[in-house]
């Protein structure tokens, strides 16, 4: 039989055909060029998950080793535990950053596996991101944060950050309450600055962190894994 010319080929056959179609086709395979960059992606998002969970775990030991020095004696002032409040605050911003990071590899690797691999395990549902391509090349060529800094703080303080500062404010409350000689708000006192502003300081901090979690907005972060999809589609 003789081979079909080049001129007798329709070339839109290979311009229109999406990768991911008949990826995991017997006779076909993932390109060893996207097998490669697939895992690349997966290794950095893995990375810098870590460096999250480092900074989480670091943030967890400090306010701990806080706490039982702060409760190892009365004597102990209470202005340790808001020194140990700084520290948490530093940790939300230093772990915003790295999340910021974090988001950029994570979308890259949701790209490929919502449009190649989820595609080619089952063509029939269709593209979910038809100019995914484009966007995934202009994200390769001109690399940009695309989460806010305020985002990625609201986003740490729902995962953990909110239930640490309520902890400490927590002890802080029972320090100066109970630890104290004087009452309160005269025990709340630091220095000059008298107890009740101190405490109202702290009332603000405290509600602003709770706003900045809680207000509604739209979410630029690549979370796959939202609690209310939890079973949706067994």
């Amino acid at each position: 039989m003789a081979q079909q010319s080049a001129k007798d080929i329709d070339p839109t056959d290979a311009d229109h055909r999406e990768l991911g179609d008949g990826l995991l086709e017997e006779e076909m395979g993932p390109s060893s060029s996207m097998a490669h960059l697939y895992r690349g992606e997966i290794h950095r998002m893995k990375f810098w998950r870590e460096r999250l969970d480092r900074t989480s775990n670091w943030a967890v030991l400090v306010m701990s080793g806080v706490l039982t020095w702060g409760f190892s004696g009365s004597s102990r002032p209470h202005y340790i535990l808001l020194l140990g409040t700084a520290a948490l605050v530093a940790f939300l911003v230093m772990e915003a950053q790295r999340y910021r990071g974090y988001d950029l590899w994570r979308g890259r690797v949701r790209t490929l596996q919502r449009n190649v691999f989820a595609y080619g395990l089952d063509p029939s549902a269709g593209l979910e991101e038809p100019a995914w391509r484009k966007k995934l090349s202009e994200d390769y060529r001109t690399p940009v944060i695309k989460i806010s800094r305020e985002e990625a703080i609201a986003h740490r303080l729902r995962r953990i950050y909110l239930l640490l500062f309520t902890v400490m404010l927590g002890a802080w409350l029972i320090h100066v309450t109970t630890y104290s000689p004087t009452q309160w708000p005269s025990s709340a006192a630091i220095g000059s600055i008298p107890g009740h502003v101190i405490t109202g300081l702290l009332g603000v901090l405290y509600l602003t962190a709770v706003v900045i979690a809680v207000r509604p907005r739209t979410w630029q972060a690549e979370d796959e894994l939202h609690s209310r999809d939890i079973g949706k589609y067994r």
